[in-house]
């Protein structure tokens, strides 16, 4: 396995709009974000993922882009960009940025063009096409519910926009689109920064004809993803992406891989053919949808999430690298699916942190992850701000769905839950900002904040500076071996890592009970040395005894 800076380091992704408020406008902002460089320095990240700073129309908070060479006015200006670039580079960090391609804003300039008439040489840089029996060309799912077409009065045709409306979906198959792309990717890497993080990238190539997706179910609109997702042809222009600007600078490419299926990582993430880095892939955090898929809900299963992980670790052994995650902008809180927030929020947040934290492969921190930040409910819609949440409430309603039910999904399962404010102390709003913020504070910011957690020595977050340390420390924790152990076990993840004559074993208690662990066979005469753990105890030694609810014991041997 190739040793690269980006296998070695560990990333922290900034929401910029909920990190940190400098101007006492309600909105965090890049001054914001400069004000916390030592807090993350001191942390232990190497690497900071911005998401979306262009300007934009702000439908989906900056995901859809109106100007790629511009920074949003409510985040700051370019001058700031620059500023905060060379402090992050001044501190030993890097920074990445979000690479949206598959879409523009429809306040971009090209889309305004493209649809100032059919004629406009600009038209074919979305996909445009004719009504069918007066409606829509197909029968599509947007992302966000809803059909994935809007009508254009002015030229009398429709546009696709897998996600929302004001997110037009960009023509890849028009190889002037690829090239002004390419310029502008360029454009950023010349600048200095150290990478991408590639947005919804499995979706920009589309199934040739664009035709209907099976609707046994009689659906208004049907799960298009079949039409979209990893569909042949996809890799002409990822390689194309990667011979003409990435393949020329020393950076990180991660991509958001929805669907990607692990026979195909070779392609995506090959340690020579692959065009990107790494790949977020979503099998674990789609464990507990329901049959109706991402808004119902289902119990998930440690068999099959051993199976999952398992699988990801082993097989990208010796052909690529795994991104490591639990949450992000678009997931609810971890601790809050995977744990238990109101019994053992800290025993379960450590435990999580442990997991994903010691695995083979670059691990992503979401912020407020490392204090252990909650979902948090609000009682009427309107408290949220996700566009996506607005839309599935009004098609549940079409529907004829009950509302307290869709309230209690949206509650679980809306991105919301993960871009509450940063609770930074518990003054109020929790030290975000000095003024009502964008989005309502989580109540809990009383309880759950860094100033606290700074000055605790048994703090979630102390612990994660001390996980962070424990994997900088050896090679072992960043190239090692990956093994699964106690695979039938039922309320155990265990797993260990080894280089050469040094292994580490790491214990997981996944449930809020005890359980009865016993030394894999191979360990039980080497005298494991624990290293870290979420409780003080003195038995963890022997090779026989009682884990206490949600623990994490990590061992090494010589």
């Amino acid at each position: 396995m190739h040793k690269v800076w980006w296998k070695e380091a560990v990333a922290y992704e900034i929401y910029p709009r909920s990190f940190m408020d400098s101007n006492g406008d309600g909105i965090g902002d890049l001054q914001g974000v400069m004000s916390r460089l030592d807090y993350l320095k001191d942390l232990g990240i190497d690497i900071i993922w911005i998401c979306p700073i262009y300007r934009s129309s702000n439908d989906d908070n900056g995901y859809d882009i109106s100007d790629y060479q511009d920074i949003m006015t409510e985040f700051g200006s370019m001058a700031d960009f620059d500023l905060l670039m060379t402090e992050i580079h001044k501190r030993g960090m890097r920074i990445i940025m979000d690479l949206v391609i598959n879409h523009t804003s429809d306040e971009h300039p090209w889309f305004i063009e493209s649809r100032s008439s059919r004629g406009n040489p600009k038209r074919d840089y979305y996909i445009w096409r004719d009504a069918r029996n007066g409606a829509e060309p197909n029968n599509w799912e947007s992302v966000f519910t809803g059909s994935a077409w809007e009508y254009d009065a002015h030229t009398e045709q429709y546009y696709l926009h897998l996600y929302s409306k004001k997110q037009p979906d960009l023509n890849m198959e028009n190889p002037m689109v690829r090239h002004d792309l390419v310029r502008m990717i360029r454009w950023w890497l010349d600048k200095g920064i150290d990478g991408f993080r590639v947005d919804a990238i499995t979706h920009i190539k589309k199934l040739p004809g664009l035709p209907d997706m099976p609707n046994s179910n009689n659906l208004r609109y049907v799960d298009s993803n079949p039409g979209h997702r990893n569909i042949e042809g996809i890799h002409e222009f990822l390689q194309q992406f990667k011979r003409e600007a990435f393949a020329d600078y020393d950076i990180m490419t991660v991509g958001e891989a929805s669907g990607i299926p692990i026979t195909e990582a070779d392609r995506w993430i090959g340690e020579t053919s692959g065009a990107l880095n790494m790949i977020f892939q979503f099998e674990h955090v789609n464990l507990d949808f329901g049959p109706e898929g991402r808004w119902d809900y289902a119990t998930w299963d440690l068999a099959e999430w051993k199976r999952i992980m398992n699988k990801w670790q082993t097989s990208l052994e010796g052909v690529g690298w795994n991104a490591l995650y639990l949450e992000n902008h678009d997931q609810p809180r971890s601790v809050s699916r995977f744990g238990d927030p109101v019994h053992y929020h800290k025993e379960s947040s450590k435990m999580l942190a442990t997991f994903f934290m010691l695995m083979q492969g670059t691990p992503f921190i979401y912020q407020g992850q490392e204090i252990g930040m909650t979902n948090v409910e609000f009682a009427e819609l309107s408290d949220y701000r996700d566009v996506e949440i607005y839309n599935y409430y009004r098609e549940r309603l079409l529907d004829g769905k009950d509302v307290s039910e869709t309230m209690r999904r949206i509650a679980y399962r809306a991105r919301d839950n993960a871009r509450t404010p940063m609770q930074w102390d518990d003054t109020l709003y929790g030290g975000f900002s000095t003024v009502v913020p964008w989005i309502r504070s989580n109540p809990n910011y009383h309880e759950i904040n860094v100033e606290q957690q700074l000055t605790d020595p048994d703090s979630i977050l102390n612990y994660y500076k001390a996980l962070i340390r424990l994997r900088k420390s050896s090679e072992v924790l960043i190239y090692g071996k990956y093994q699964a152990l106690l695979q039938e076990h039922p309320e155990i993840f265990a797993y260990s890592r080894t280089l050469g004559k040094e292994s580490y074993l790491i214990v997981l208690n996944f449930y809020g009970r005890t359980t009865d662990f016993q030394f894999p066979a191979e360990w039980r005469d080497l005298l494991p040395e624990v290293v870290l753990s979420n409780y003080d105890r003195s038995d963890r030694s022997l090779n026989q005894f009682t884990l206490k609810p949600y623990e994490a014991i990590v061992y090494r041997v010589n």
